[in-house]
């Protein structure tokens, strides 16, 4: 049941934002459904929840039958530094136009969908079994840049959904590093490398810890920061993204 709070925030994004899907601009979404109508979450390149079975390790899907504990390529050929990877959806082409224009267009009113994806799957999966939540931080320069961290601000309602703290200070981007999209896997892993130091002070010995982000795709970011933390003596850190991307 929606608050008062959740209801009043909800009427006024309608006097801004008419109850239309902003993807297609014809069926009808609310604020609490983050403007994303049922018929685009169930377009051929949709809404994609994946299921087993996947890499032990990273949350790689796989078609077919596997029936045993399977390891993809990716993670044969990547030192990964984080227990396992997993996410709630693939990557498609929705999924990515909304992360996409969340992250680089300020399109917050996306908000609510990519977090309730993400916290319907992880928040069960991790409360009770991980002590905290550690968003992926963003340069200083990225930071002022886009003005927020989705990685963050995702975090946050995960930490809400499964009672657990969001250690939103642990990890620092001490290394200004250039877009990974456009390099293959061995290069985003020297991309990566010394991009991420762990903050002074955080009681991290002994922790075990779930690593945010929004997107995983080879995993080089997310095992950064999952090496970081593990040197300054967290026990095991595993890692939860909202897309997976194949």
């Amino acid at each position: 049941m929606m608050s008062r709070a959740n209801r009043w925030l909800e009427a006024l994004l309608a006097l801004v934002y008419p109850s239309v899907c902003q993807i297609c601009g014809a069926g009808r979404a609310v604020a609490r459904e983050g403007y994303v109508c049922d018929a685009c979450r169930c377009r051929p390149d949709g809404v994609r929840f994946i299921l087993p079975p996947f890499c032990e390790r990273c949350g790689l899907p796989v078609e077919g039958a596997v029936t045993t504990a399977y390891e993809c390529g990716n993670c044969r050929d990547m030192q990964l530094d984080f227990s396992q990877a997993r996410a709630v959806v693939v990557a498609t082409g929705l999924v990515m136009e909304v992360i996409h224009r969340y992250k680089y267009n300020r399109a917050l009113w996306f908000e609510p969908f990519l977090a309730e994806l993400l916290c319907r799957k992880a928040a069960p999966e991790i409360a009770g079994t991980f002590d905290a939540i550690v968003p992926v931080p963003l340069h200083p320069l990225k930071a002022r840049e886009r003005e927020f961290n989705q990685a963050e601000r995702l975090a946050t309602t995960l930490g809400r959904a499964s009672g657990l703290p969001v250690l939103r200070r642990a990890v620092r981007r001490v290394r200004f590093t250039a877009t990974q999209t456009a390099f293959n896997r061995g290069e985003r892993q020297r991309n990566m490398r010394g991009a991420f130091a762990v903050a002074t002070g955080e009681p991290l010995v002994g922790r075990r810890l779930v690593v945010v982000d929004d997107v995983l795709t080879t995993g080089a970011t997310t095992s950064a920061c999952a090496r970081a933390l593990r040197k300054a003596g967290a026990t095991e850190v595993a890692v939860w993204t909202v897309a997976r991307g194949l």
